[in-house]
């Protein structure tokens, strides 16, 4: 007679600005839309391939650093504000560090790298511009740079 709740785990994030990605088929739509945006660049503008991968390459730089790393808190008022002070990427897998969501959001710039690199036969000014782009969106994805803001751009007035 003493059980008469049922004994359910919680969810693992009840974080609804980041448990779209927990789903599964969102790696391979990453995927899917860094390619067809590469096809997209390469049919519209009519370049080579390399500079439509750079092209791609630089685009998601700026788009995930925006998204991942600037932009604080949530768009849903659920979350009572916890979430605050706390960019898209501190707050995926409950700020636990090196999970598979992680991993495979730090590879992906640095396999856009390679291609990029290789495809424009590592010229002068792409391979300024990607190496830029990958080094910064990959140290601010280590572990230590969890919750750090570099010389105060960025932090909580």
């Amino acid at each position: 007679m003493a059980n008469l709740y049922v004994q359910a785990a919680p969810p693992t994030d009840l974080n609804r600005n980041t448990e779209w990605f927990m789903y599964p088929g969102v790696w391979t739509t990453y995927i899917l839309i860094l390619f067809f945006s590469w096809l997209v660049v390469l049919s519209v503008f009519g370049c080579s391939t390399g500079v439509a991968w750079t092209t791609v390459h630089l685009f998601h730089f700026f788009v995930t650093y925006h998204f991942f790393h600037w932009k604080k808190g949530t768009p849903f008022s659920d979350d009572q504000g916890i979430y605050n002070r706390l960019t898209w990427w501190e707050q995926i897998d409950n700020g636990k560090q090196l999970t598979r969501n992680r991993k495979f959001l730090t590879v992906v710039p640095v396999v856009l790298y390679l291609i990029a690199l290789h495809t424009t036969n590592y010229q002068y000014p792409m391979i300024f511009f990607d190496t830029l782009a990958v080094f910064i969106l990959v140290v601010a994805k280590f572990p230590h740079m969890h919750k750090v803001r570099i010389f105060g751009i960025n932090a909580d007035q």
